[in-house]
């Protein structure tokens, strides 16, 4: 079993090796979030449009 003391020396080790993103990596990271999800949710509206669409022919035609 590995020294707890030992153990947590080397996470501090690798907590400094750590590289954070700079301020404008981080907000171009959260537009392009934000634009694939804008994306995502138009696809999806247009499919669920286009099914809905067509299960009403469906469902009219046994009428």
């Amino acid at each position: 079993m590995r020294n707890p003391l030992k153990f947590l020396q080397e996470v501090k080790q690798e907590a400094f090796k750590v590289t954070w993103p700079t301020g404008k990596e981080t907000i171009q990271g959260t537009i392009m979030v934000v634009i694939m999800a804008v994306i995502a949710s138009i696809f999806f509206l247009l499919l669920d449009q286009f099914y809905k669409f067509f299960l009403e022919i469906i469902l009219n035609l046994g009428i």
